[in-house]
């Protein structure tokens, strides 16, 4: 609540209802520029996000970027992954057919009956183990076809991410300057009223609107202050409504205007 705009300045020459006028105006000008911000960005650093309600809307726009892009690395190391381990597959079963060629050889070399049988065994486990490589190979293929497809579907969902927090920028930036304006405007003409204040009054009115936020000038209704909702004295309330000085609640300090 604290503003953070150009010093006020003082000029003379305005009734004490000008200027509780001007203050009232002033202090509506700055609620509205506190409410605003006084960066260009704030609208993105403070904007909360459902998926991060506790961050700012950077970080929440980050950590979807981050998720996203980790989906798909992870696919993507799995596919890499799965394609080596088929390669291995294909090269144990390339060098058991090689073994199968070199002890068929051999059989039919031998002129041993036992020989010629355990060379035979020998074969037929290594075409069993093949068998079984060619079984883990095939379904190593199809768990890759499965990936690839997940990886199509998981770089679809992060394109579309990218360019929803892209276009959600844009808008934001836009918004942001559309505030950036509304603030410059606001602050121009808080400082043409404040010209027309005397400076110790502004100086209360910056100590109260600092202290009190939004409620640094408020109404005087029925004798009671509507900023801490207290009854103020008699004299007060008459000095209020006269409208010859500023005047500020005996209880709270804030400034009072009459109603009526």
């Amino acid at each position: 609540m604290r503003w953070s705009g150009p010093p006020l300045v003082k000029k003379a020459g305005s009734t004490p209802a000008r200027r509780l006028t001007a203050l009232r105006r002033i202090n509506t000008l700055s609620a509205r520029a506190s409410g605003i911000g006084t960066t260009p960005r704030s609208s993105r650093s403070t904007t909360k996000d459902q998926t991060n309600p506790d961050g700012n809307w950077d970080s929440a726009a980050a950590s979807q970027l981050a998720t996203s892009a980790a989906g798909v690395e992870t696919l993507k190391q799995k596919a890499r992954q799965t394609e080596i381990d088929r390669k291995k597959l294909e090269l144990d079963a390339g060098t058991r057919t090689e073994s199968i060629t070199r002890l068929k050889t051999q059989q039919y070399q031998t002129r041993k009956n036992d020989e010629f049988q355990a060379i035979g065994h020998e074969i037929e486990r290594y075409e069993n183990e093949i068998r079984k490589i060619e079984d883990e190979e095939l379904e190593l293929m199809l768990q890759a076809d499965k990936v690839k497809a997940d990886l199509g579907v998981e770089e679809k969902k992060a394109t579309t991410v990218k360019e929803s927090i892209g276009r959600q920028i844009t808008d934001l930036d836009e918004k942001s300057k559309v505030l950036q304006s509304r603030l410059e405007g606001l602050t121009k003409e808080r400082a043409e009223l404040a010209g027309k204040i005397d400076e110790d009054v502004l100086g209360r009115f910056e100590r109260l609107f600092n202290s009190k936020g939004d409620a640094a000038v408020v109404a005087l209704e029925h004798e009671v202050c509507t900023g801490c909702h207290m009854k103020v004295t008699t004299q007060t309330a008459h000095r209020v409504k006269a409208g010859k000085e500023i005047v500020s609640c005996e209880n709270c300090g804030r400034i009072l205007y009459d109603t009526s």
